[in-house]
């Protein structure tokens, strides 16, 4: 049925949740899994650091996607997952653009992500890219909410 899945990454624990759910649906169907982990410009505006050099930044922040996508393609291996990964660095665009150009490209049948389901004002204020790519993908989404630290 979903032979080809799609799952945003970026090492949260939510992201992680939707890792875990996509893997399960993979187990259960045969699947293969596209790993994507799309560069956050947003990090170099909320940077403390005046003095570091932009470059050095964009390093970091590429050698932490690369960390990320690494750990989720193993644990995919781990459990007899065929899995690659696809790290999008080049600040050209919102996150939820480029993983629906990715599910195009790709084929993907399905994009699975994990979401802090957050309502209200945390979301008026952080916006949602989850949010965006149910309302474009040209694919079924399936959402894994993140529990409430509470419940």
């Amino acid at each position: 049925m979903y032979e080809r899945i799609l799952v945003p990454v970026d090492g949260s624990a939510p992201s992680q949740r939707g890792l875990d759910e996509a893997l399960a649906v993979a187990a259960k169907f045969g699947s293969k899994l596209r790993l994507v982990h799309v560069l956050d410009e947003s990090a170099l505006a909320m940077s403390n650091d005046l003095a570091m050099n932009v470059g050095a930044l964009i390093a970091m922040l590429r050698e932490g996607g690369e960390q990320v996508l690494a750990k989720a393609a193993e644990r995919a291996r781990s459990r007899g997952i065929e899995a690659d990964a696809v790290l999008h660095d080049t600040f050209s665009g919102r996150i939820c653009d480029l993983v629906i150009r990715e599910a195009t490209e790709w084929k993907a049948d399905l994009i699975v992500i994990g979401t802090h389901g957050r309502r209200g004002a945390g979301r008026l204020l952080l916006g949602s890219d989850a949010e965006q790519i149910l309302r474009l993908a040209p694919v079924p989404v399936l959402l894994v909410r993140q529990p409430d630290a509470a419940s």
